[in-house]
């Protein structure tokens, strides 16, 4: 039988291939589109979910090793500088390596264990899990919607 941990990461795992399988698709032109007047580009997004993993690590599963310069939550907008298609492709990779990390050190008892954030008040871990999930589904959904219908 599978403990808790495991059964929440392989979730984690196949929910962010939305995400992941769209990355190979995605060129340097891509990265500045936007969808008519939404804020955000492709380049932002792929930044903010980076950004975001590397937040739960280090906030909710309290991975102090982690030093985090939030850009995209600080700025709160689309500043352009997201450009590089490998510097981004590398940060995303890191940022899922450092969550996944910290995420297997987990006992089932670390799971109903609460915290609380600035963001999203007090939860248990379990269900700050949740909104790392589906944080990164949705923006996953945005970059779709952005690469097939966006403009540069």
């Amino acid at each position: 039988m599978k403990n808790k941990t495991t059964l929440f990461l392989e979730s984690w795992i196949e929910s962010r291939t939305r995400f992941t399988n769209q990355l190979e698709n995605i060129t340097l032109e891509d990265l500045v589109k936007k969808l008519g007047k939404s804020p955000n580009s492709i380049g932002f997004l792929i930044r903010h979910i980076g950004d975001v993993e590397l937040l739960f690590a280090k906030n909710v599963f309290g991975d102090h090793s982690i030093k985090v310069s939030a850009k995209t939550v600080i700025e709160k907008r689309d500043t352009g500088e997201w450009t590089d298609l490998e510097a981004l492709k590398t940060y995303v990779s890191e940022s899922f390596e450092k969550l996944k990390s910290i995420v297997e050190t987990q006992t089932d008892e670390d799971w109903e264990t609460s915290i609380n954030t600035l963001e999203f008040g007090t939860k248990t871990k379990a269900e700050a899990f949740g909104r790392i999930v589906s944080h990164t589904a949705y923006h996953a959904g945005q970059l779709a919607l952005i690469k097939k219908y966006g403009e540069i």
